[in-house]
């Protein structure tokens, strides 16, 4: 059964509409596995060299020290990156086929994830390393149970994306233990390296680590088997009805009717709404910036490039999936009597009310200097000018559909095209290099007039853009529609 599920894969990548758009992102995404496949196999068999010939450290200590650290980085990635495969279950359960082959296929899916596999090519050549320099066959137990953390993380993964239940509490632990850690209140490693190290010296403590990735694994088979039905999610139980009519839109005429129903797709559906809470985040990016804790950021160059992502987190994360968002009634909204115009300029309106607002809540970045907070608000300008209506010129050419009732437990495929990658230069290098350009003739004041003015510029010549945007949208439309009709 599970040949026949890979054949009708197969079959559907081939026939599908957006067929030369998957192949090259699938060509894309090979080249930067490769890239990543090599840096991980060099740190695997460097790593051991580099902690005991220049750091004068115990390699396999270290590593285990660390490790909890490197298991908390791998599932805050998988979190926003690594989607569950999708497998279209409606024509499968009409037929004699067992609830438990369709969840095992799906779940075996995530098994052989890219997320998953990426880690052998650290820590199988780190293994190998070990046995060559004499630590013994207990380093393929230890391996194991790496192993299997790994895998426990991709479960974790699973479920959290799923159930508000498990993501909620695991948010509040790993925060916690974050905070202690960085106040030097608690220090988690006096308790996770010597279990880790235990898998290496004890032949069977890393037995635990194999029986917690068994455990997880079942707890999401019967999550999904439990909820693989139609119906599921149509009854629901609910004590109090509510209803949000934000009437005071209503003065904005059909300007406000679009604003309404992206604020309800905002509050009521996972994928947007985790869009907004990873814009959140993005206000948080620039720490990494202004306080020179990185050195490769400490150039001004780069210091625009903070300014540009702290107050357009939401601009760019929610811009890049107009119109994908309204893919599921996008045909019918295409056969009323609905200006593109002002479909565009209500997405237009909520992107520039969000970079204000994210601008308003950086102003915290005033610690660190006026100086510092000026690059956040002429990035804000910035987006506000020139990136917001760049966002939507690429989204004329993102014909990747968004179910909102799958959630992101299920996936997306992220929407790709060579000409929103030509969309997408000017977003960030415009910027770094005008002010790179100020900064270097005159210095920093003038770096910033200079993004400044390119995005005051984009804003008086607002009408000209949208006049272009909604002719490209005009003339995209029947390969969009077409596009999202595709269900595979």
């Amino acid at each position: 059964m599970f040949q026949h599920f890979i054949k009708l894969e197969w079959k559907s990548f081939f026939r599908s509409a957006s067929f030369a758009t998957n192949l090259a992102l699938k060509i894309i995404m090979g080249f930067m596995a490769i890239y990543f496949m090599v840096i991980f196999i060099a740190g695997g068999i460097g790593v051991f060299f580099l902690l005991k010939e220049e750091a004068h450290m115990e390699p396999l200590a270290t590593v285990n020290k660390f490790l909890i650290y490197y298991l908390v980085a791998d599932l805050v990635i998988r979190y926003f990156f690594q989607q569950m495969p999708v497998t279209n279950i409606k024509p499968l359960l009409t037929l004699p086929i067992k609830k438990n082959t369709i969840v095992h296929y799906t779940l075996g899916k995530t098994i052989i994830s890219f997320f998953n596999i990426l880690h052998a090519f650290f820590f199988i050549p780190f293994t190998i390393v070990l046995l060559l320099q004499g630590y013994g066959f207990n380093a393929v137990l230890w391996l194991l149970g790496v192993w299997a953390l790994i895998y426990v993380n991709n479960f974790i993964t699973v479920l959290i994306n799923n159930k508000n239940s498990v993501f909620y509490p695991l948010l509040i632990v790993v925060a916690g233990l974050g905070a202690a850690q960085y106040y030097k209140l608690f220090d988690v490693t006096l308790y996770t390296q010597p279990f880790f190290y235990g898998m290496y010296s004890t032949l069977y403590l890393f037995l635990l680590a194999l029986m917690l990735a068994a455990v997880l694994y079942y707890f999401t088979f019967v999550y999904f088997k439990n909820n693989l039905n139609l119906d599921t999610g149509l009854a629901k139980k609910s004590d109090e009805a509510k209803t949000e009519n934000f009437t005071w839109l209503n003065q904005f005429g059909t300007l406000g009717t679009f604003l309404k129903n992206d604020i309800k797709m905002i509050k009521r559906n996972k994928r947007p709404r985790g869009t907004l809470i990873a814009s959140g985040v993005f206000i948080f990016y620039g720490l990494l910036f202004f306080t020179n804790s990185i050195e490769a950021y400490n150039n001004p160059a780069m210091q625009v490039f903070g300014g540009i992502f702290v107050s357009g987190g939401f601009l760019l994360n929610f811009g890049q999936f107009v119109p994908s968002w309204d893919s599921a009634y996008y045909q019918l909204m295409m056969s009323q009597n609905i200006s593109y115009r002002e479909y565009l300029s209500s997405k237009w309106w909520l992107m520039v009310i969000a970079t204000v607002i994210s601008t308003v809540i950086a102003s915290f970045y005033l610690y660190f200097g006026w100086k510092i907070y000026l690059l956040i608000v002429v990035g804000a300008i910035y987006n506000i000018g020139v990136n917001s209506h760049l966002v939507l010129l690429g989204g004329a050419y993102n014909n990747t559909a968004i179910d909102l009732t799958a959630g992101k437990a299920f996936g997306q495929k992220q929407a790709f095209s060579f000409k929103n990658v030509l969309i997408a230069v000017p977003k960030i290098l415009v910027p770094m290099l005008l002010y790179a350009l100020g900064y270097f003739i005159y210095n920093a004041e003038f770096g910033c007039l200079l993004v400044g003015l390119a995005g005051v510029l984009g804003f008086a010549f607002r009408n000209k853009m949208f006049t272009i945007i909604e002719k490209v949208y005009k003339t995209e439309k029947y390969a969009t529609i077409a596009a999202y009709k595709q269900k595979n």
